[in-house]
């Protein structure tokens, strides 16, 4: 890939003006001015007294916080994994520049939408835009955090949207038979050991769309409302290797996966396990891809033992996707109706939420 190119400006320095001074009253300079007008008046007013109390802690104040400016910064949590935790969902500083790093070189050199420059560094530009993801705070609020306009916050976030789902889209997420083995629980290996992914369709709200072709196209019977839909794919391990680009929400499950080119990356002898609603056995079986899927009714009122044994198999296996999509979105970007922005990006946001997961502590064990 290309290195986006721009020069970035670090701003994490917040320099005093020195042309400016602060005057200082000190106590006992109002105390002899009380003195005199003692002397000449022969009393003291309280409200007089009360005013210069008053003037005396406004001073103070002014003098403590002069050209004092309390930026949110990544260095200020480099010993505090909670509030690294609390705001963006990493463990800690260790694993936030292990991030960057996965990012590469093009990181420092990012061409801005609309050629802007924010003035801020880079490790606070990634941190803005992961507590962006992580909190769903406005922009005014991020503003004031960072010290940056609203505009800044804007633009830092679109961008690097953009530029890590480009830059992690690059990667083969895909592991090879081999790798699903060896990370692969104990019970799945000996009950499903064919099995190359987990899938599972996630649903995101978005705000109703003004023109009203489009809010057909994202208008959810399922979830009545419109949102925004995609395919998740977890290895049995836990790792999420597959998520297909977002759809409107009317789109069905088996749609989905006939557009998301997943039977492109699957081999002759795998399986994959699936919901019942992905009723797609014959999508896969050109490619000789076998699809585990709970057993249909199909006008039977009963099962034999055999097979709900296997089905209660299948979902206690199946059920690790629901989980790690549930990760997922503890990013609360993905919880909140998406503003049209954010809409028009929701691929690549989507995208960028299931791939922090994978920076997170896989919650599979061992022996599940």
């Amino acid at each position: 890939m290309m290195p986006l190119v721009a020069h970035i400006v670090p701003l994490c320095t917040h320099c005093a003006d020195n042309s400016q001074t602060v005057t200082f009253i000190s106590e006992a300079s109002v105390e002899v001015a009380a003195v005199e007008e003692h002397e000449s008046t022969g009393s003291i007013s309280v409200d007089t007294c009360t005013q210069t109390e008053t003037e005396i802690a406004m001073v103070s104040c002014e003098s403590q916080t002069h050209n004092i400016v309390f930026a949110f910064s990544i260095r200020d949590f480099v010993n505090d994994s909670d509030g690294i935790k609390y705001y963006t969902g990493l463990e800690n500083f260790t694993i936030f520049t292990s991030l960057l790093a996965s990012l590469g070189a093009a990181a420092y050199h990012l061409q801005y939408l609309c050629g802007k420059k924010p003035q801020l560094d880079i490790c606070d530009q990634l941190f803005l835009t992961l507590i962006k993801l992580r909190t769903y705070k406005p922009n005014f609020e991020l503003s004031r955090l960072f010290c940056v306009s609203e505009t800044d916050v804007y633009v830092i976030f679109v961008t690097w949207i953009k530029f890590m789902s480009l830059q992690w889209r690059e990667i083969n997420l895909w592991p090879s038979r081999d790798t699903v083995d060896k990370f692969a629980p104990l019970d799945m290996k000996q009950n499903f050991p064919t099995t190359r992914v987990i899938i599972d369709g996630t649903e995101v709200p978005v705000k109703q769309p003004k023109l009203p072709g489009a809010q057909q196209v994202s208008f959810s019977s399922y979830k009545n409302r419109n949102t925004a839909k995609a395919l998740v794919g977890v290895s049995p391990g836990g790792l999420v290797t597959f998520v297909s680009d977002s759809y409107g929400g009317c789109t069905s499950d088996r749609q989905i996966v006939e557009r998301c080119g997943l039977s492109q990356l699957l081999e002759p002898g795998d399986s994959l396990m699936a919901d019942k609603g992905f009723d797609v056995q014959d999508i896969f079986a050109p490619y000789d891809v076998t699809v585990n899927i709970p057993t249909f009714f199909r006008k039977r009122n009963r099962f034999s033992n055999k097979t709900v044994l296997r089905d209660r198999k299948i979902s206690s296996k199946r059920v690790h996707v629901e989980r790690v999509i549930g990760l997922g979105k503890t990013y609360k970007i993905l919880t909140h109706p998406m503003n049209h922005t954010e809409t028009a990006l929701s691929s690549d946001i989507i995208f960028v939420c299931y791939m922090l997961v994978n920076f997170r502590p896989c919650i599979v064990p061992l022996h599940a």
